[in-house]
């Protein structure tokens, strides 16, 4: 992100609740992150708390689900959430591994027609952490060539579609982007 929060909370025209909320230049899966729900900027961790249960038997730490896959919004895990709680993330780019395992490093893809944009996310509370988010991934599109899989982008005409519409016109929108994407592959190691 390279926008301070009052230009993303005036580009979306929303109420900036974020207050001194860490709102990072990087997000990462199992920390706070800016998103826009319900009329407000907010900070909310990314991921999904998923509980697990040690060999023996005992609880462990959850580990954040951090991306929903589009063909899976109707399970148990997410189908609520798509029902009755999407939110937009904002972001300027986001990093995908590439690279052979060991060796994997960042390319950065992003919009070049606009510097900010929002990727299609759900949210929940959640015992864990509070407040959580997850970003909705889809078929990537043949720019983002590095991986098969991308978040959901949206148009900003469709923003008030995939936060207010009825679910069938959200699932809609969960497609490949067909715009142009810029890709910035770099040596910066993959630590995700």
């Amino acid at each position: 992100m390279t926008q301070n929060k009052d230009e993303v909370a005036a580009w979306f025209d929303v109420v900036d609740t974020l207050g001194g909320a860490n709102f990072g230049a990087e997000v990462f899966p199992g920390y706070p992150g800016a998103v826009v729900a319900q009329g407000h900027l907010q900070q909310m961790i990314w991921g999904f708390p998923l509980a697990l249960k040690g060999k023996n038997g005992q609880p462990l730490k959850p580990r954040p689900v951090n991306n929903t896959r589009t063909d899976k919004l109707g399970s148990f895990f997410w189908r609520y959430s798509f029902e009755e709680r999407r939110c937009l993330i904002p972001v300027t780019a986001w990093a995908e591994a590439e690279g052979p395992k060991g060796s994997k490093t960042r390319t950065w893809l992003s919009r070049p027609d606009a510097g900010l944009f929002a990727i299609a996310g759900i949210w929940r509370e959640t015992q864990e952490w509070g407040l959580a988010y997850s970003m909705v991934m889809t078929d990537a599109c043949d720019a983002a060539q590095c991986h098969t899989r991308m978040p959901v982008l949206l148009a900003e005409e469709d923003h008030a579609t995939w936060t207010d519409g009825a679910p069938a016109e959200a699932l809609a929108l969960c497609r490949p982007w067909a715009g142009d994407l810029l890709l910035d592959r770099t040596d910066q190691p993959w630590s995700g």
